[in-house]
């Protein structure tokens, strides 16, 4: 949805503004806000057929006939009337707002994946919708269905997420528990904040009640702008929900509701963000940045001459603060589009342009690693050379760097995270395949205060940078 759109809300076909009143004592009245908005907000149920766990089915078979049990299953199946192996319907449900007045909605993947049927109801109209699913995500857990409606639907507009600030007024509406069109207000308590919910995470955080029904339904501003689609709560606290920013689903809407698979860009590396002691350790001026792991060989980074270790400062000229920034900038871009990325490598800033892939199952699977191994060397720590038995137990393409045999509980290597089993590959971007070279690079770059380590551990590459003692 364009964004000079987002400074109204359209409602039954009219451009209509919608005033925030104040009280007498100066909090917000909220009521023409909530009236005009809850026409646009429906609730959406959700029908999916499953199948009934084999578990008693295959117990019966093998009961005998006349034996007690036998009996209590038959019993069982007359009073409950599903026979084991047999299908059942599961409900479920959850709200959504419409975009267009054609009939699009946007709610969460969650709310609709898997579901055999749809349907759709709005306040203020008895009657059922069937939706059609028109596109999903699960990246994000956004997804847009469609109705049919011999009327002009109310619409709700995305606005910019982007401004909002912490503290400012908020109201929620949606289908808490199957309530229809409950409001509630609150405040943006937090922006960006990360939940575990998936590779994308940057939600709103409110204190604008959510609960189990609201997902999908609308976050607005006292503009009566959508600036978040209500996604996720915490269990365990009070008035702690999480909605996806509209200005980043405004991207994956758009090309949901044409009936597109979400393309995202692609580099083919993995990666870390960049602490204090690893900024020190490379001569970063400032601990930001994310940190390559390692590089997929043939993958758009390799093609580019991106090495394992580079850390990558910027895209396209717009800074990178964290490998969650990389990622999401990287998966902003389609595929084919050429990217600039500034790197720090040896002490310098130098740009490289990468030409990129697909985000998608397959090249992901193809970064994860294939069996499990672990490794690494360092101060306060028994190393022993890898050899080709170690190698071969530990999955390594070659019998190179030096294995972690112990580690000392008060060396920095612990303190750092630094595991028995690690394999130490590098130090400070040079290969180590000894203790004696690994001191060596240790004393050759003592003055920087800290020693960057390249570390293989199931399967994986990490940095760990260690302090020195400078004495």
């Amino acid at each position: 949805m364009n964004r000079h759109l987002a400074k109204i809300l359209i409602v039954t076909g009219l451009a209509l503004a919608l005033p925030v009143l104040a009280a007498a004592n100066g909090l917000p009245v909220f009521t023409e806000l909530a009236a005009r908005a809850g026409k646009s907000v429906v609730f959406i149920a959700t029908e999916k057929t499953t199948q009934a766990a084999p578990g008693r089915q295959q117990f019966r078979q093998q009961v005998p006939e006349g034996h007690p049990f036998r009996e209590f299953f038959d019993r069982f199946d007359q009073f409950f009337g599903q026979q084991p192996g047999q299908p059942r319907k599961q409900m479920g449900q959850g709200s959504g707002f419409v975009i267009s007045p054609d009939g699009l909605i946007v709610t969460n993947n969650h709310v609709i994946e898997g579901a055999d049927k749809v349907t759709v109801r709005f306040q203020d109209d008895s009657k059922e919708y069937v939706a059609e699913i028109v596109g999903r995500d699960k990246e994000t857990d956004l997804a847009v269905i469609r109705i049919k409606s011999d009327r002009a639907l109310p619409v709700l507009t995305l606005g910019d997420s982007d401004a909002l600030m912490v503290g400012e007024w908020v109201l929620a509406i949606g289908n808490p528990f199957g309530l229809d069109n409950t409001v509630t207000a609150g405040i943006i308590s937090a922006k960006h904040r990360i939940i575990g919910a998936g590779p994308f995470d940057n939600f709103l955080q409110t204190d604008a009640s959510i609960n189990p029904g609201n997902s999908g339904g609308p976050l607005l501003n006292m503009r009566g702008e959508v600036v978040g689609i209500n996604t996720a709560i915490n269990a365990a606290a009070d008035n702690i929900g999480f909605a996806i920013p509209s200005s980043q689903a405004e991207v994956i809407i758009d090309q949901l509701k044409q009936g597109k698979a979400v393309r995202r860009g692609w580099i083919g590396v993995t990666i870390q963000s960049v602490d204090a002691t690893q900024a020190k350790a490379l001569g970063l001026p400032e601990a930001r940045g994310a940190l390559i792991s390692s590089v997929g060989k043939d993958h758009p980074a390799d093609k580019a001459g991106i090495r394992q270790g580079d850390v990558v400062l910027e895209v396209n000229g717009e800074q990178v603060n964290d490998s969650k920034d990389l990622l999401a900038r990287i998966a902003g871009l389609m595929p084919g589009d050429k990217a600039r990325l500034t790197l720090w490598r040896g002490d310098k800033r130098i740009t490289k342009t990468v030409t990129l892939g697909e985000r998608g199952e397959r090249t992901m699977a193809a970064m994860q690693p294939q069996q499990p191994q672990t490794a690494a060397t360092v101060l306060g720590m028994a190393l022993q050379p890898v050899g080709e038995r170690e190698a071969n137990a530990l999955g390594l393409d070659a019998a190179q760097g030096l294995i972690v045999v112990d580690v000392a509980g008060d060396s920095p290597a612990a303190a750092e995270g630094v595991r028995q089993g690690d394999v130490i590959l590098q130090a400070n971007q040079q290969d180590v395949n000894s203790p004696a070279e690994l001191e060596s690079v240790i004393n050759r770059d003592k003055a920087r205060g800290a020693v960057m380590l390249l570390i293989k551990r199931q399967g994986q590459n990490l940095f760990v940078a260690l302090p020195l003692d400078q004495k």
